[in-house]
C-alpha cells in the first residue's frame, strides 16, 4: 500500500516517518482487513449484576444456575440473577502456593450424570509455567468442588505468565477442544528461539488447539497420531494466542479468534490438522513497528476468514442460535478487550463472512455466551467487573 502523505524531511525524520508508515501499515493478502463498522441497531444492555473480580467465563448449568470464573482462582455461582456470597470451595486449596490465573469453565455434556466441571488455568512460576487442565466433582449444593484432578498439563512450560489461550470447547462425540497461546512476546525465548516459533513445532503443544478425550487420553482419530515426532493431541497448529472457541451444532463449523501482534487479529474457520500461519503468515506487525514475516498467505496454510486492524484484542466468541435476536440466528459474536465492544459477524449459509457490526459496550469484554432464555451475556474484564444482558431494544418488544 502507498502512502498517501508524502513526507519532506531531513535525515533527523526518518526514523519518524517510518514508524509513522508502520502504524499505518495494512500488509497486501487475500483478505482485507477489517476497521471501524456500523453500529448495530435494536438492542440495549442492562447489567444483571456486578462486584465480580475479573470474571473470566460464564457457563450455565442443566439446572438454570450459572458458573462464572475470577482470574484469581475463584469459581462463583448465580441463582436467579443473584450473586451468591463467596466462592465454591476446593479450587484455592488445590492451587495453593502456585501463581494461578484461572480462565475457562465448562459443564461436561453428561454432567446430569457425572457432576464434572473442566478448568483451564495458567499455573506454576512466573519462569516456568503451563495451561493445565483441571477435572473435578461439583457437590448437589454447589457450594464445594472435590477429587480435584490435572487431567493435562501443556509441554514444554514456559517462562513467561503470558499467552496462555485457554478456551475449551466440547464436540459432539464427547472430546475437548483446548486452544493454546504460543507463550509469549519477544525477547522472551524457550531453548534459544523467540516463543512464537514453538506454534509452527509439531512436538510440542504452544500455539496449537489440542483434542483430548474427557479423562485426558488422546483420541486414537486425531490427525497427527501416529506421525513420527509429532505430539499427538494436536488439532490445529499455527496460532498466536486464541482467545473464542465457537461450533455451529447444525452444520458442525468450528470458529476461532485470535489475538494478533500489533494489528493482525485474526477470525478463522476450524478444520483437523490445518496450519493457521503464525508466525510465518501473518497480517500483524512487531510492537515496535517492525515485520514478523512479509508473507500474508502461504502454500499449505490457511488463510484467515476476518483480519481486524486496528486490533480488537479479541475475547470470548459465541455462535448465536437462539430466538430472542432472529435476525441475528447463525451468526457470531465476538467480545473485544481493546474495543470495548462485541463485534456482530454477519455470516451467510455457507460459513462466509458478509458484513460485520459493533455493539459498543464500554468496558473491555471477556466473554460472550448465550443463555438458556436465548438472551446474549457478556463479562466485563475488571477489578468491579458486570454480567450484563443484551436484549432487544424496549421499542423493538
Amino acid at each position: 500500500m502507498k502512502p498517501r502523505t508524502r513526507f519532506i524531511l531531513g535525515a533527523s525524520g526518518i526514523i519518524v516517518a517510518s514508524a509513522l508508515l508502520w502504524m499505518f501499515r495494512v500488509p497486501s493478502g487475500p483478505v482485507i482487513p477489517t476497521g471501524k463498522v456500523p453500529r448495530a441497531e435494536g438492542w440495549e444492555a442492562v447489567t444483571v449484576l456486578d462486584q465480580l473480580d475479573y470474571p473470566w467465563s460464564l457457563a450455565w448449568l442443566p439446572s438454570g444456575e450459572a458458573l462464572i470464573t475470577e482470574k484469581a482462582g475463584r469459581l462463583r455461582v448465580v441463582r436467579d440473577n443473584t450473586l451468591a456470597p463467596g466462592s465454591v470451595s476446593g479450587l484455592s486449596e488445590f492451587f495453593a502456593g502456585e501463581r494461578v490465573t484461572l480462565m475457562d469453565v465448562s459443564v461436561h455434556p453428561r454432567f446430569t450424570e457425572n457432576r464434572l466441571l473442566y478448568f483451564s488455568c495458567g499455573a506454576g512460576t512466573s519462569a516456568a509455567n503451563s495451561t493445565r487442565v483441571v477435572r473435578g466433582h461439583l457437590s448437589e449444593d454447589l457450594t464445594t468442588l472435590t477429587n480435584l484432578t490435572v487431567i493435562h498439563t501443556v509441554t514444554p512450560l514456559k517462562p513467561s505468565f503470558l499467552h496462555f489461550g485457554s478456551r475449551l470447547l466440547w464436540l459432539p462425540d464427547g472430546t475437548l477442544l483446548l486452544a493454546l497461546g504460543d507463550g509469549g512476546n519477544p525477547p522472551v525465548r524457550l531453548n534459544g528461539e523467540l516463543m512464537r516459533e514453538h506454534a509452527q513445532k509439531l512436538d510440542g503443544q504452544l500455539g496449537k488447539i489440542l483434542r483430548l478425550r474427557d479423562d485426558g487420553t488422546v483420541p486414537p482419530d486425531n490427525p497427527f497420531v501416529g506421525r513420527a515426532g509429532t505430539d499427538p493431541f494436536i488439532w490445529t497448529l499455527g496460532h498466536r494466542n486464541i482467545q473464542g472457541l465457537a461450533r455451529d451444532p447444525s452444520s458442525g463449523r468450528i470458529w476461532a479468534n485470535e489475538h494478533g501482534s500489533r494489528g493482525g487479529d485474526e477470525l478463522n474457520l476450524l478444520a483437523p490438522g490445518g496450519n493457521y500461519g503464525w508466525p510465518r503468515a501473518t497480517y500483524s506487525i512487531e510492537y515496535t513497528f517492525g515485520t514478523i514475516s512479509r508473507a500474508t498467505s502461504l502454500p499449505g496454510m490457511v488463510d484467515p476468514l476476518v483480519v481486524w486492524t486496528p486490533a480488537q484484542a479479541p475475547s470470548g466468541l459465541l455462535f448465536y442460535t437462539g430466538d430472542k435476536f432472529p435476525q441475528w440466528r447463525g451468526d457470531l459474536f465476538s467480545g473485544a478487550l481493546k474495543r470495548k465492544e462485541v463485534r456482530h459477524v454477519d455470516l451467510d449459509a455457507a460459513g462466509n463472512v458478509i458484513g460485520q457490526q459493533s455493539l459498543p459496550i464500554g468496558d473491555r469484554v471477556r466473554d460472550v455466551r448465550q443463555g438458556p432464555d436465548g438472551f446474549i451475556y457478556v463479562l466485563t474484564d475488571a477489578q468491579n467487573g458486570r454480567l450484563l444482558r443484551l436484549q432487544p431494544a424496549e421499542s423493538n418488544r
